[in-house]
């Protein structure tokens, strides 16, 4: 359409704003669902090549993701039943005991030094510090925090709700995974699909490979950190063991961030025993080394094959867009950009 005046063109650019907004609105009504499609996609992508390796065996491919998933909910309900009580029993352990840190002497004498450092009409740090404990000693704050016994409800329900949309999708996401590239591939040139199919095939094998890299290495972490823990009689170690799993499902930067974050706590914990959490920070160290450069260069090298630099940006860039899942992502993401541009677009350009 040739635009002849000015209020046509003005016309036209504020419909073009406003289809952007109605676009974007609607995107951020979708964000729910949208995450649980990407994770759902992410796990069938993981779980894919152990299909693959039960095909091998000549295993029907119906039977082995039937097999795979009833592995996967038998996981799941065990991390549930054996596993969460513990950390919920240690979670709420945690919070008396900061609580009765704060209402020490130690604490005391911390926060005489700190209010000489600020002025008391300015900020009141023993009101302050008053008022944490008082909220850290009363449980019903606890409910507070999430709406009351209804918000908690449903807050747990939308939870398992949320885990039985990403399971089913996940299963239909691994059911017709083969079906999808196809599809995908008939929206390619002619000419093109075999190079689209090829391409296609690495990635999803380097994603499924990085996941099962990822989640051995957190596992390991994980049980390491529980072992640890126990032996040199920290406090809660099943709490931050699980919290070390999590960590290091985030690359290179989640397991610093989680050896960080355990061993203040056992600081703060037992600020009269520093053996304990010396020597936790002492094997954090040493774990931390042996995983930079033994154990996650050999997975990122042969699942995603991948710069380390290019693993810190990613996973930073991942993590400021869409939080942990972002940071999950973000790996895959940028092994799939590095293959396209070093299959596709170099070779374009040597051809020049």
């Amino acid at each position: 359409m040739k635009i002849q005046n000015a209020f046509r063109l003005g016309l036209v650019g504020a419909l073009g704003v406003l289809t952007a907004l109605v676009i974007g609105a609607a995107i951020g009504r979708l964000s729910t669902v949208l995450t649980y499609v990407g994770i759902a996609l992410f796990l069938a992508l993981g779980l894919d090549p152990v299909v693959r390796f039960l095909e091998k065996r000549r295993i029907k491919r119906g039977f082995a993701i039937t097999i795979v998933m009833v592995a996967v909910l038998l996981a799941f309900v065990g991390v549930v039943f054996a596993i969460v009580p513990t950390i919920v029993t240690q979670t709420s352990t945690l919070v008396g005991q900061l609580a009765s840190y704060l209402q020490s002497v130690t604490a005391q004498q911390f926060v005489d030094n700190l209010q000489d450092l600020v002025p008391k009409n300015v900020f009141n740090v023993q009101n302050a510090l008053e008022s944490v404990v008082s909220f850290l000693t009363n449980p019903s704050n606890l409910v507070t925090i999430f709406g009351g016994v209804l918000g908690v409800a449903i807050a747990i329900g939308n939870g398992l709700a949320g885990v039985l949309v990403v399971l089913i999708l996940t299963l239909y996401f691994m059911a017709s995974l083969d079906s999808m590239k196809r599809g995908l591939s008939h929206l390619v040139a002619r000419s093109s699909r075999t190079e689209f199919v090829r391409l296609s095939d690495a990635i999803s094998q380097s994603v499924g490979r990085y996941v099962i890299g990822q989640v051995a290495l957190a596992l390991l972490n994980g049980i390491l950190s529980f072992v640890v823990l126990s032996i040199i009689h920290a406090q809660l170690p099943a709490f931050f063991a699980f919290l070390a799993f999590i960590g290091a499902l985030i690359p290179l930067v989640g397991t610093v961030s989680a050896a960080a974050v355990i061993v203040v706590a056992q600081v703060a914990l037992q600020p009269l025993s520093p053996a304990t959490w010396i020597a936790l920070a002492v094997w954090y160290l040493v774990y931390m080394q042996v995983e930079a450069y033994v154990l996650a260069p050999r997975v990122m090298r042969q699942a995603v094959k991948v710069p380390g630099v290019i693993v810190i940006i990613a996973a930073l860039v991942g993590g400021t867009l869409l939080g942990v899942l972002g940071a999950l992502i973000a790996v895959p993401v940028a092994a799939a950009v590095l293959l396209i541009i070093r299959e596709v677009v170099i070779p374009r350009q040597d051809r020049r």
